[in-house]
């Protein structure tokens, strides 16, 4: 009963219909299960409304019992409700067409009237609650903002390569599509104003209470999503790289000439070949030439103006006129608390300067403007023809961060950086022969310390070679490659300096006899224990770095050997390859050396010192090796044996750049567009979040931040594992596209309420504020109803709607004209017919007697274009009747 007379609720901005109709909190519905099933016959009807009666009095339940009726579609209900001596009657009417007297309060009023069939003659007045709702569809002079991208700057290169870097942002058109004002009376006496078919005292400027809500574009487009979604399809593509430009692009032309003595000559060539200044053109010609062999040049996938904004945007040190030095290559890993750092990790994709991030910004433009799937397969055929190039010259990649690959981010980004490390070894080991054969051999090492000359004997090496063959075989096998690759001078050059032969029997003396080689610097105060020479720190190998699938692949053979003696004796003489290298080190540059010396500095863990008391009485440093240094059999003690006292410039690689080299250029050739899709997703994904991210701190929407951080969190979760299900990438899109959205709302409305010209500063702060709502609310209250700042604007879009709509000339020049009749044949009335008229009759009567108790009647009604419904709760005193 209070609620039926309750108005705080009059008109909820989302409710259940029965709550916007009757105003009630809670209510039990009765409905047919199936959507296709209906109470259609009168009779039925009349059945379960009595037998709802007769429960309700059996039970004593207050709750209101509703059932439906007709077609779902129709929601048509009709209830009871019964309460100690109280019963309220739920009816309703629903119709197509309108009767002309019910299309005002007047009309209305009679209803309400008749139907309560009030016995007492100066009837209570009645009390009225009045909204009426209006739509602007037409903005008019409010376009849509979002400017599409400028696809032809692009290829003119007037933007320079500069574009290609940037995801477009934005919808394609306006994300909102209406806007709803709802102009409330809350609370009207009947006789205050007149409202019939003739003449209405309603119009909405005088409305005490405004309210909007703002409708928003079904999954309008957006470019950033379309970009994202579009280069994820590429994921699900089958085709190979040949299959889609056509067979043999990768060919070498050398199959062309394949005459032997050109291959002979090639090989017995003295200097290196010389490098032509290295431009664009010179890049790209290659691949141009073998896709025009096979079919007419007009049909390349890209044009020569967009591969080479694109060529130059990714490799900048290809514009400069001086031969690459590889000097370009930045370290560009950010400090480790920034956020970007932590975003690339968490993404596992590449950081954002970095050259596989632009790759795949490059990719995604590519597939979106340029060509699609081929353009795709082009470019990536251009990159790799662009890596070998690299390769071959020795010239370092640009944009990847120097040192061993970087595991947190894609394969890809450690690939790229597994070639540069490659590149910058021979290149290191190029430099050191050129030096080598220029200067004279005495120069380049002064001193004693290193004089190539000074080897080991003939007879010496020959013995030492007889010992390896022996003793050594199994360590040498465990170096990368099967061949040997000294970094050094011809064997017989160095040998001819030291003519001397040390007897046959190598031991501790003979060792000592030997010149050292390959010093890095003295180990502070350290001496020999034997002979009390200064400890030296020796040249070493750096370590061979690793890409995560080598690491997989090394990890799985030793999980692979099991857990047997052997095949614990085999791991571990695969993992101290490295050790091996840098004990052979060790004995060059410290002659007369022995393990317990290496230990000292390798180790020093292991070599444990304690003050003893000799014969004399002294107190002295005894040292000795470590418990588990002294076990039978001990690797370390075998490969110390083993280890022969050689520099690591003459031993055989750790890291054999060539061939790995070859393995990472061999394994981007023969990536699909599918599979490279696949490894730049994360670089996509990470992209679009910084986008996003970019683009709301300009709109500085609190909602959307949330979302962000949600996405953030959902996706490193998600893009870790090695290979992602399709459906979460989809959500991750989805989530991003949905954003985007968002945040083109907020632009949206803020053009559209003019938030940036506002001069006032508080009017500023209000606007935003209102529009923030907007976004976030679905109906939102307008402070000062038609005479506030915002509801001054919203009249003002209405009244240019209106004058666009009838052709009328905008208010603006209505000003300028002179006569009032004149303004009064151009005026046109601000706001059109409202869309929706909703009214709330109230009153307290005593029904059905005049003696019987005073109750709580109410009816609404409510008008669109195509419905017309009146809900109405009947109370009746069951006692006094």
């Amino acid at each position: 009963m209070q609620d039926l007379l309750c108005m705080n609720n009059d008109f909820p901005p989302r409710a259940h219909c029965l709550v916007r109709w009757y105003g009630l909190r809670e209510f039990v519905v009765l409905a047919p299960a199936a959507n296709s099933d209906a109470v259609l016959s009168e009779s039925k009807c009349n059945l379960l409304l009595s037998s709802v009666s007769i429960a309700l009095g059996n039970t004593g339940c207050q709750v209101p019992l509703f059932v439906q009726i007709h077609h779902k579609w129709r929601r048509m209900y009709v209830g009871e409700c019964q309460g100690p001596g109280v019963r309220t009657d739920f009816e309703m009417v629903h119709l197509r067409k309108v009767p002309n007297q019910y299309t005002h309060l007047s009309g209305l009023l009679d209803i309400f009237k008749s139907k309560i069939g009030c016995p007492l003659t100066p009837l209570p007045p009645v009390s009225i609650a009045i909204r009426f709702t209006y739509i602007l569809q037409d903005w008019q002079q409010y376009f849509w903002p979002q400017q599409p991208p400028d696809i032809d700057a692009l290829v003119g290169g007037e933007v320079g390569g500069l574009e290609f870097g940037k995801l477009p942002f934005g919808a394609c058109e306006d994300p909102i599509s209406e806007l709803h004002l709802a102009t409330t009376w809350p609370h009207l006496t009947e006789g205050i104003i007149v409202d019939n078919d003739v003449y209405s005292d309603l119009d909405p400027i005088q409305a005490p209470h405004w309210s909007v809500r703002v409708r928003k574009a079904d999954n309008p487009q957006c470019l950033l999503g379309d970009f994202v979604t579009e280069f994820f399809k590429v994921c699900r593509r089958k085709e190979s790289t040949d299959e889609i430009l056509g067979r043999s692009t990768f060919e070498e032309e050398g199959r062309e000439i394949a005459d032997i003595t050109q291959a002979l000559s090639k090989l017995t060539e003295p200097a290196p070949v010389p490098i032509h200044k290295l431009s664009v053109s010179n890049m790209v010609h290659t691949a141009k030439k073998k896709i025009q062999k096979h079919r007419g040049i007009e049909e390349s996938p890209l044009n020569n103006d967009v591969l080479n904004t694109i060529l130059l945007f990714l490799f900048p040190d290809a514009a400069s006129e001086k031969l690459l030095d590889g000097t370009s290559t930045d370290n560009n890993n950010p400090s480790s608390e920034s956020e970007e750092y932590n975003l690339y990790n968490q993404f596992k994709s590449a950081p954002s300067d970095s050259l596989t991030y632009k790759l795949a910004l490059c990719l995604c433009m590519i597939n979106f403007y340029h060509g699609g799937l081929k353009g795709v397969a082009h470019l990536w055929q251009e990159f790799v023809l662009e890596m070998r190039f690299r390769w071959e010259n020795n010239f370092l990649i640009p944009g990847l961060a120097s040192g061993a690959p970087d595991l947190r981010c894609c394969l890809l980004h450690q690939k790229l950086q597994m070639l540069n490390c490659c590149i910058e070894r021979k290149k290191a080991r190029d430099e050191k022969k050129k030096t080598s054969t220029s200067d004279n051999l005495t120069n380049i090492y002064p001193g004693d310390a290193g004089k190539p000359g000074d080897q080991l004997g003939p007879d010496n090496v020959k013995d030492m070679d007889k010992e390896k063959g022996e003793v050594g075989k199994s360590w040498d096998s465990w170096s990368d490659s099967e061949e040997e690759f000294f970094e050094c001078l011809s064997d017989t050059e160095e040998l001819k300096g030291n003519g001397q032969e040390t007897g046959k029997k190598g031991g501790l003396k003979e060792m000592a006899n030997l010149k050292p080689e390959g010093r890095l610097h003295q180990h502070g105060k350290l001496t020999l224990l034997h002979n009390g020479e200064p400890l030296y720190i020796p040249v070493t190998q750096e370590p061979a770095p690793m890409t995560e699938d080598l690491l997989e692949e090394q990890s799985e053979v030793l999980a692979k050997l099991g857990t047997s003696a052997e095949g614990a004796h085999l791991r571990a003489r695969m993992q101290s390859a490295c050790l091996l290298s840098d004990m052979e080190s060790f004995k060059a540059a410290n002659p007369g050396c022995c393990l317990e010396d290496f230990v000292r500095w390798y180790s020093p863990r292991d070599y444990i010192e304690e003050e003893v008391i000799d014969e004399k009485g002294n107190t002295v440093l005894k040292g000795e090796l470590s418990a588990r240094m002294k076990i039978p059999s001990n690797m370390w003690v075998e490969a110390w044996e083993t280890a022969k006292p050689v520099p690591a410039r003459r031993q055989r690689r750790l890291f054999d750049d060539t061939r790995e080299a070859e393995k990472v250029l061999h394994y981007l050739a023969v990536q699909k567009p599918a599979d490279l899709a696949r490894h730049l997703l994360p670089c996509i994904i990470h992209a679009a979040v910084l986008k996003v991210k970019e683009e709301e701190s300009v709109e500085n929407i609190s909602s959307v931040k949330k979302i962000i951080k949600q996405i953030i969190s959902h996706s490193s979760k998600v893009l870790h594992f090695p290979n992602p299900e399709d459906k979460k990438l989809e959500e991750i899109i989805h989530q991003i596209t949905s954003v985007e959205a968002l945040i083109a709302r907020a632009r949206s409305l803020k053009a559209k309420f003019g938030t940036e010209k506002c001069e006032q500063e508080e009017e500023k702060e209000d606007l935003e504020r209102f529009v923030s709502c907007l976004l976030e609310q679905p109906e939102v209250l307008v402070v000062g109803a038609g005479r506030g700042h915002a509801g001054r604007i919203i009249h003002k879009l209405f009244v240019n709607a209106q004058r666009a709509a009838a052709l009328a000339p905008p208010e603006e020049e209505l000003k300028r004209m002179g006569s009032p009749e004149e303004r009064r044949q151009n005026s046109v009335s601000d706001f059109p017919p409202p869309a929706g008229r909703e009214l709330i009759l109230r009153t307290t009567v005593p029904r059905p007697a005049p003696y019987s108790r005073a109750l709580p009647q109410r009816m609404y009604s409510v008008l669109t274009k195509e419905d017309f419904r009146l809900a109405g709760a009947f109370s009746s005193d069951t006692s006094f009747f």
